[in-house]
């Protein structure tokens, strides 16, 4: 079968790459050839406006990345985990997707730089993406967002985030989170 041309295109931009295989390199060798990959569709297609912000995190400052739409709000507002993994992507790799989310939609898009593994294990990540989300609900004026029109998504990892944070939202019941770096588990019954 045929590959579809756009995506033999994607095939062949990463062969002529000449890196070793993923499994070869490290996490930082990884990122920084994810974020050179991701540079070709930065800052595309334009929005009103991009702001980065850092607000206080659990553990940390944690840095969201803020586009607007064109016009006047308030705006509902989508707050958005990249993927990768769990170890891989920033605000950079995902700006173009972010970018046609909010052009797209015409909704704010908050997208959040939560640690990554292997550094900063689980629980870590997702902390940082609750931390970013309760943020946004809280300070939807200060962002010209309708904190009552708020929705999460992510791809690949962040999608698993976003699960998460829904279903942590819609329970209002922290649940029982484990704490070792050695789970393979996710969350727990409390």
């Amino acid at each position: 079968m045929p590959v579809d041309p756009s995506i033999q295109s994607l095939l062949d931009a990463m062969a002529a790459m000449d890196v070793p295989p993923i499994a070869e390199q490290t996490p930082q060798q990884v990122r920084e050839g994810f974020r050179a990959f991701a540079a070709a569709d930065a800052g595309q297609p334009p929005v009103g406006a991009v702001e980065d912000r850092t607000i206080v995190g659990p553990d940390d400052h944690l840095t969201l990345r803020i586009y607007r739409p064109e016009g006047h709000g308030p705006f509902g507002a989508l707050v958005w985990f990249h993927g990768g993994g769990w170890v891989i992507g920033d605000l950079d790799t995902t700006d173009a997707v972010c970018r046609k989310l909010c052009a797209g939609s015409g909704a704010v898009v908050v997208s959040v730089d939560y640690r990554l593994a292997p550094e900063h294990p689980w629980p870590a990540a997702f902390r940082d993406c609750w931390a970013a989300t309760e943020w946004v609900a809280a300070n939807g004026a200060v962002i010209d967002v309708d904190a009552d029109r708020l929705a999460v998504g992510g791809d690949s990892a962040g999608g698993n985030l976003a699960a998460l944070v829904a279903i942590r939202a819609a329970t209002s019941v922290p649940p029982s989170w484990p704490t070792s770096s050695s789970c393979t588990r996710g969350p727990t019954s409390p």
